[in-house]
């Protein structure tokens, strides 16, 4: 990534980890919008929101009130002296959010998902000086969410802070959105420098897994939270279960507990490195026993190839699953972790067992530029 993407240090001289963005999913009404900012304002809170225009499923659901409710949220934050923040899904709406004098832009889940739009985006603001926060795309998707990111900064924005809201999902969940965290861990790892802050309220869904979704992105060492705060969540238009009072979000604000990243003891930290060893240890006899397990996989495939057997075997696969899932969760492993280790296990055990028997086929196929075949990908 050629321009260099500037911690919030850099463009905010009062921050304070946790940095907190807060205000209601949607700009209802100039006094909703006023009340909401002057309730949040008593609260350690360092930037208001609100939702100008709402990408909704259904094109009979409220969509925001649009261009008017821009300077209803300017003039709050204002009042407040609060900078304020705003989801932009094109070019029309940035040329009407930068006229009305707004400081941060945020591109919202659904406008992640298209680089056409983002780069439309982009280039609309290349070489402004303006913050952008950029929201993870619906789908789990770390290389869309990278790419969305280096898109903005390659048109000369260096503030921008990569929000993770969570992932749709087909499967049933505790969570609206489900909030796979290694994906926002595997950015910070691509992107080292890069700002992350966790929006919790459109994760959970309800406001009830606000305060351990919280507590959970800061004990990760993301460096804020955002936070759909409202002054009358039963009546809201749009997201109403997932939205606080000012009066929750000051509670929830002072629960919080900020753990450092690192400690000053050298004694302590020598433990660390002594249980780091031990995980070491641990993951090389992982990686053996795999190896080892392959090749026995390798063997079943020549086995099968030469009994005239298939590969897949759904009553062997149905055994293994409940087998290692009794087994896993009376070792105090979770259910989750536990089938997706096994399916990623059986993947390649698949994968090993059909090089014995169509090894030609394998072999056949055209290679990318750095030898990596489709089967390799």
């Amino acid at each position: 990534m050629k321009t260099k993407i500037h911690h919030i240090t850099g463009w905010n001289s009062a921050y304070k980890r946790p940095f907190i963005i807060a205000g209601p999913c949607s700009a209802e009404s100039e006094e909703q919008v006023m009340t909401t900012a002057r309730a949040i304002a008593q609260y350690p809170v360092n930037m208001l929101r609100a939702g100008i225009w709402k990408p909704r499923t259904r094109p009979d659901s409220f969509e925001g009130m649009g261009e008017i409710a821009l300077g209803w949220l300017k003039n709050a934050g204002k009042e407040v002296n609060l900078p304020v923040a705003v989801e932009v899904a094109n070019t029309r709406h940035v040329e009407l959010a930068l006229k009305a004098g707004i400081d941060v832009l945020w591109i919202g889940a659904r406008t992640t998902v298209s680089p056409f739009m983002v780069q439309e985006i982009a280039n609309a603001i290349a070489g402004m000086d303006i913050p952008v926060l950029i929201k993870n795309p619906v789908n789990p998707d770390v290389d869309l969410w990278e790419g969305a990111i280096e898109r903005i900064a390659k048109s000369g924005i260096s503030k921008i802070m990569a929000v993770h809201r969570g992932f749709s999902s087909y499967e049933n969940s505790t969570y609206r959105n489900k909030p796979n965290w290694e994906i926002p861990i595997e950015l910070r790892r691509r992107i080292p420098g890069i700002p992350l802050i966790c929006d919790p309220s459109h994760i959970s869904g309800k406001t009830v897994l606000i305060p351990y979704l919280s507590q959970m992105a800061l004990d990760l060492n993301y460096e804020g939270l955002m936070i759909e705060t409202h002054i009358d969540p039963p009546h809201a238009r749009s997201d109403a279960k997932q939205q606080l009072t000012p009066a929750g979000l000051g509670k929830l604000l002072a629960a919080l507990v900020l753990r450092n990243p690192s400690v000053d003891d050298v004694f302590e930290l020598s433990k660390l490195e002594d249980m780091r060893d031990q995980i070491d240890e641990v993951d090389q006899t992982i990686l053996d026993y795999m190896s080892e397990r392959m090749g026995i996989a390798r063997m079943i495939g020549q086995y099968k190839l030469k009994n005239h057997m298939t590969i897949y075997q759904p009553e062997r696969w149905n055994e293994i699953i409940r087998t290692r899932t009794k087994n896993g969760m009376e070792k105090k492993l979770t259910r989750e972790f536990i089938l997706k280790l096994i399916n990623i296990i059986h993947e390649e055990s698949i994968y090993q067992q059909t090089l014995q028997m169509n090894p030609e086929q394998f072999n056949s196929q055209p290679a990318d530029k750095e030898g990596n075949t489709a089967f390799d990908a």
